[in-house]
């Protein structure tokens, strides 16, 4: 099981980079609003996806209907993570990114802080 969920997050992963149409995949172009952390570019929606992935999330877990709303906390601790996780990306001197959501989530919404019991 453990291994089909690797897969399936790989899979996911592979489709989540893979580039964004020209204005980021909106329709229309119009600038999302109350952004405070990503860009609005044509990472957005790939990064927003990566970590529904990475938590094994769909996007009501964060977002209400009107997607600029922070009416859910897990939306304030999201932009927290995405910042801490920039912070940590840029500390690295390639300019590759090291660390993602799935770095720490593994498909979880709680990240496990420590190691399963051994069977």
């Amino acid at each position: 099981m453990r291994s089909l969920l690797l897969v399936v997050s790989a899979i996911f992963s592979v489709a989540l980079f893979a580039q964004a149409p020209p204005g980021g995949g909106r329709a229309g172009g119009a600038p999302h609003k109350n952004l405070k952390v990503l860009p609005d570019d044509a990472t957005l929606i790939p990064n927003m996806r990566a970590a529904a992935a990475g938590l094994g999330v769909m996007c009501d877990y964060c977002h209400v209907q009107d997607r600029s709303s922070d009416e859910k906390p897990t939306k304030v601790t999201a932009r927290m993570m995405f910042s801490m996780v920039k912070d940590l990306n840029a500390k690295f001197p390639d300019g590759k990114t090291h660390i993602t959501c799935y770095t720490c989530h593994r498909g979880a919404e709680m990240p496990l802080t420590a190691p399963p019991a051994a069977q």
